[in-house]
């Protein structure tokens, strides 16, 4: 199935193009009160919420999917983990261009380990990217983001989709220069994720995946997932090693060779297999 969020409050299911109005399927969630809990709600409880969606689908309200704005599938993340040079391409493309990737940021995945993604970065593809630092140069970053459906502490490698919710286009904008990357990829929407949450049986296998990226038709990424330098499995348990994971938590499992920069006016337009294409619109903050 694919799950949507759309006009900021409302759910969706989204069949070929049209989108089926299952809002009310909300109801099934429970009231909060303070203290919240630290996940996304919908996330946490997705097989209720689709079990009720499936019940309201025969007589719900279709409108057109491209009539409406497409947010963030997931409203709320505790953390946004990522993936540096997790492409070997990717990898020989940084060290080729010293001037733009600073030299201590190119050490292996396995070196320097998965950094954080603040998660007020996270909007939809609807929501478009407002760019900052405008002075610099900001990069599209194409990559399969996963997001993981269940409490997850250091799971084994052999059980870690167990733990996935759904997958999505993640795209992991960047502002090039010599700080973190934590700081330089945190600024607000610059972890766009979209068009919808695709439920794990329709993906199949993670690691045998198209992807491809377009800025304004120009064909900039294009890629499979088979070329992840560490698979989906290892990048969860990886992850759940340090930190646990919590439903809504997003995993951007990294970026292959063909990383360039947008202005404010271009269109990218970003699909991987099985999962989705979405179009995301980029202007200045």
């Amino acid at each position: 199935m694919r799950i949507c969020r759309f006009n900021h409050d409302k759910l969706g299911l989204v069949q070929g193009e049209e989108i089926i109005d299952v809002t009310a399927a909300l109801e099934v969630l429970p009231a909060l009160r303070w203290p919240v809990p630290q996940c996304d709600p919908l996330v946490a409880a997705l097989p209720e919420v689709l079990k009720a969606a499936l019940d309201l689908m025969p007589n719900a309200r279709r409108v057109p999917l491209a009539s409406v704005t497409l947010n963030s599938p997931v409203s709320y993340a505790t953390k946004l983990p990522a993936a540096p040079v997790n492409y070997l391409k990717h990898m020989a493309e940084a060290q080729g261009d010293p001037a733009t990737f600073h030299a201590h940021h190119l050490k292996k995945i396995e070196e320097v380990g998965l950094f954080l993604k603040a998660s007020s970065s996270l909007v939809g593809a609807g929501d478009g990217v407002a760019l900052r630092q405008l002075d610099r140069r900001n990069d599209h970053e194409l990559e399969l983001a996963v997001i993981i459906g269940k409490k997850a502490d250091r799971v084994p490698v052999e059980s870690a989709l167990d733990y996935v919710a759904g997958y999505a286009i993640g795209l992991d904008m960047t502002v090039r220069g010599p700080e973190e990357r934590s700081l330089r990829k945190s600024i607000d929407s610059y972890s766009v994720l979209g068009p919808w949450i695709t439920t794990p049986d329709e993906v199949g296998d993670p690691s045998q995946l198209d992807i491809e990226l377009y800025v304004n038709g120009e064909l900039r990424q294009r890629a499979n997932t088979r070329d992840l330098v560490i698979g989906i499995p290892k990048l969860i348990s990886w992850a759940s090693e340090y930190y646990t994971l919590l439903p809504g938590d997003v995993i951007f499992t990294g970026t292959p060779d063909g990383v360039g920069p947008v202005v404010p006016g271009d269109i990218i337009r970003a699909s991987i297999e099985k999962v989705g294409e979405m179009e995301v619109n980029v202007r200045a903050a």
